[in-house]
């Protein structure tokens, strides 16, 4: 079953897509890639929810183009990321503070509430992990991330980090300094698919999308996912 719920903020309100099983479970709250709470990011949830989890997405431009949703084409990627440019992390960090809130009361919420990013996504996820602390937090190929790495200190929860191994927006010395950072960290994974170039999960971008690395990264998300939640 999929609604719209809206989530109240001190500067004003945004949806938060939710999608939930039949009975019910624990959570996981998909923060979008720069095309917006679009085909593939609704794909994701589909998946979640075939695995027993309630996913919701926020709306995470609703203060620059609320709603967007844009094509994964050339004139889609230069908008997006556009958007992207102006995006505001530290009220994009509350933002996702309170939609993880509005999430984990919702009464179909039976148990824990992950964080699952890509992309743009991935680096929010990662920033957002490190002021709240989820059950456990997935960020796949976050380009800020690599830059962000003094927030490990401050990230409490399990995380998990999946890069392309041939990222052209993600360089290997930047996936490199990750696995430096993280080398002998309690309750973080590192997972680096080889062939995988950025956004090789999306599977509604036949651009970006590689089958291979996907099925391997989702695979591992899958099972970190069970271990906690």
């Amino acid at each position: 079953m999929k609604r719209t719920e809206s989530v109240r903020t001190p500067d004003g309100e945004f949806d938060l897509t939710v999608w939930a099983p039949d009975g019910g479970g624990p959570a996981v709250l998909v923060i979008q890639e720069i095309f917006g709470v679009g085909e593939y990011i609704e794909a994701v949830a589909g998946d979640l929810v075939e695995l027993g989890y309630v996913a919701a997405a926020p709306d995470m431009f609703w203060r620059l183009r609320p709603g967007w949703r844009a094509g994964h084409d050339d004139e889609g990627l230069a908008e997006s990321m556009d958007l992207a440019g102006q995006f505001d992390m530290t009220t994009g960090v509350a933002d996702v503070a309170a939609a993880y809130q509005h999430l984990s009361q919702l009464p179909e919420v039976t148990g824990g509430v992950a964080l699952l990013g890509f992309c743009f996504g991935g680096t929010v996820a990662f920033v957002s992990a490190a002021s709240i602390e989820p059950a456990a937090v997935l960020s796949f190929y976050g380009s800020g991330v690599p830059s962000q790495l003094d927030l490990l200190d401050e990230i409490k929860s399990p995380l998990q980090l999946h890069f392309g191994g041939n990222d052209p927006y993600i360089p290997a010395p930047k996936v490199a300094d990750v696995a430096a950072a993280v080398e002998g960290r309690a309750g973080v994974e590192l997972h680096i698919q080889p062939d995988g170039g950025h956004a090789f999960h999306n599977r509604v971008a036949p651009q970006f999308y590689q089958p291979e690395p996907a099925e391997r990264a989702w695979a591992l998300a899958v099972d970190f996912l069970r271990r906690h939640l």
